[in-house]
């Protein structure tokens, strides 16, 4: 089993403790993100758990424990975003010099197979237009050359919780960039060009859009052929039926909730709704069962460890 740590919220930021003590116990209850009175248990045993992808902003606050999760039997890896835009469309995000500074630090920690740069989601505005993406993405390889040799790019999806948030800005106009065949290509073109200089393979996240004319091929956030290189363990390839029809990873089990994370970004899917995430955020124990609220009428059953842990859902 793969645990995903997670798409829906920054744990190592905002949950570390929490995570670290659910790792202590050997197990965590979920919710369903479509159905709150579903529960299920999910074993964070390192015998049943085969790796842990954590996907993050900032690590800092989880970094102390990462020895005593090697000393347990864990393995993981990190997707680590690092996008450098402006303050209004990332209110909370540390700066992208403390964030280089991290994003070395972790390598020099945990190896530069074990983390992978995302940048993304790429955002076409008059904040971010396609020579400013090509400087922030041309500055950020550089200063990370040598501390990781993968890079994920993805384009913003435009849900309408997302583009309630993003027209809220003000001052901001946008575009889609996958209406703008030239706009992409050109832009994908001079990532995949930059970052084949500074020794990175780039890959796509969840797009349609083919792009292996230009150097950059389908990727996998949870990667079955990265977990066996850089861990020498197989896991299952099969699809996670749970993510969209464009989404390569492998199946995982996600911990997180949505509306969890208070980095603020405009753009984001997971937390479309900032009010709640700080209200959800003030429910939080690092001592629950639960990432949040309260853990009442818990049926025994998930209490108990079974004779083999496994998710409900």
């Amino acid at each position: 089993m793969i645990i995903s740590a997670s798409r829906r919220t920054d744990i190592p930021a905002f949950y570390a403790e929490w995570f670290i003590n659910r790792i202590r116990a050997g197990f965590l209850l979920t919710r369903n993100p479509f159905n709150y009175r579903q529960i299920s248990r999910v074993s964070l045993l390192p015998e049943e758990t085969e790796v842990i992808v954590f996907w993050t902003r900032n690590p800092r606050k989880l970094m102390p424990y990462l020895p005593e999760l090697r000393q347990l039997g864990h393995r993981f890896y990190f997707q680590y975003t690092l996008t450098g835009y402006p303050r209004v469309l990332e209110e909370k995000n540390v700066s992208p010099y403390k964030s280089i500074e991290t994003f070395r630090a972790l390598s020099q920690a945990v190896g530069s197979d074990s983390i992978v740069w995302r940048y993304d989601p790429i955002l076409l505005s008059n904040l971010l237009p396609l020579h400013e993406h090509i400087r922030l993405f041309t500055k950020l390889a550089q200063s990370l050359r040598g501390y990781t040799h993968r890079v994920v790019i993805s384009f913003v999806d435009f849900y309408k919780k997302t583009e309630k948030n993003l027209n809220a800005v003000n001052g901001l106009s946008y575009r889609d960039i996958l209406q703008d065949e030239s706009a992409y290509t050109t832009l994908a073109q001079a990532l995949a060009e930059i970052a084949a200089r500074c020794g990175m393979e780039i890959f796509t996240c969840a797009e349609n859009v083919r792009l292996a004319q230009y150097g950059i091929q389908p990727g996998k956030c949870i990667d079955d052929r990265l977990i066996k290189q850089v861990f020498g363990i197989d896991v299952s390839h099969a699809k996670d039926a749970g993510q969209r029809e464009a989404c390569g990873c492998v199946k995982s089990i996600d911990i997180g909730a949505y509306n969890t994370c208070l980095h603020g970004c405009t753009y984001c899917y997971a937390t479309f709704n900032h009010a709640l995430a700080a209200a959800n955020y003030k429910k939080h124990d690092p001592q629950s069962l639960f990432l949040f609220g309260p853990a009442q009428a818990i049926p025994v059953q998930l209490l108990q460890a079974p004779e083999r842990q496994t998710p409900l859902f």
